[in-house]
């Protein structure tokens, strides 16, 4: 299974950023973040002259950070873990510091550098150092309505923040999702629901809410159903005792 993490909020229309995390089967990130929301820029004192961009319908993949070289091209930090947002040809949009509205540009090339965590790519029009200078700073961005389909056994992790999580064998309680860890397994991180808490020794005496980090792979997490709102878990001996 994996997981694809979308948007911070399930609106659609909300703005946001790309990422992708995943639940993991032999070292195969499952869970993707498609698109995760950030905040629109705010002035320090809002002006006529200075709107606020209304980016409700659209999504961020990445910051223009430098040119690269002399022939335009540019170095991006992407907030997308989808290379083809950098790397396929294609319409992409850009915002420019004090616009309010991103406008199309066109994708030419576009490479991953893995020691600097940052795509190379080439823009059309933009042809020298000059040119790729003034869009540093700039954000690229694509429709909210433009995500990347998901594979079998893949899920976006805002579609999994929230579920309620029960022990297969008793049907009980157990907590809810309220955040995934990425690491070697992407892991869930559990509310733990009182009375499961209590029960397992785990409420402090401040009574202090308990969570559990649980291994988001196949052996543990067997059951997702997200029109159930539920994920079933067959946590080995230990596990939800040791966290926290």
């Amino acid at each position: 299974m994996e997981m694809k993490h979308e948007e911070a909020n399930k609106d659609i229309g909300g703005r946001g950023t790309e990422k992708q995390r995943g639940k993991r089967v032999g070292g195969n990130s499952k869970i993707k973040n498609v698109q995760s929301p950030a905040p629109n820029p705010q002035p320090l004192v809002p002006s006529p002259q200075s709107p606020i961009p209304n980016l409700d319908n659209w999504l961020e993949i990445g910051k223009i950070v430098s040119p690269q070289g002399l022939s335009g091209e540019l170095r991006v930090y992407p907030v997308s873990d989808f290379p083809e947002r950098f790397e396929v040809p294609g319409k992409r949009w850009l915002l420019r510091s004090g616009e309010t509205e991103p406008q199309p540009i066109e994708l030419l090339t576009g490479r991953y550098i893995s020691n600097k965590n940052l795509y190379v790519i080439k823009l059309a029009g933009v042809e020298n150092c000059d040119q790729a200078e003034a869009l540093r700073g700039c954000t690229l961005m694509v429709p909210a309505s433009d995500r990347p389909q998901l594979g079998e056994d893949e899920y976006h992790v805002l579609d999994l923040i929230g579920l309620e999580v029960f022990m297969q064998a008793s049907g009980e309680l157990v907590g809810t999702v309220v955040d995934i860890i990425p690491a070697g397994n992407d892991l869930l991180e559990v509310k733990l629901h009182e009375s499961f808490a209590n029960d397992k020794g785990q409420m402090t005496n401040d009574k202090k809410q308990k969570t559990a980090l649980i291994p988001f792979v196949e052996a543990i997490a067997p059951v997702v159903d997200l029109k159930s709102n539920r994920i079933e878990i067959t946590p080995p001996p230990g596990l939800l005792e040791i966290n926290n």
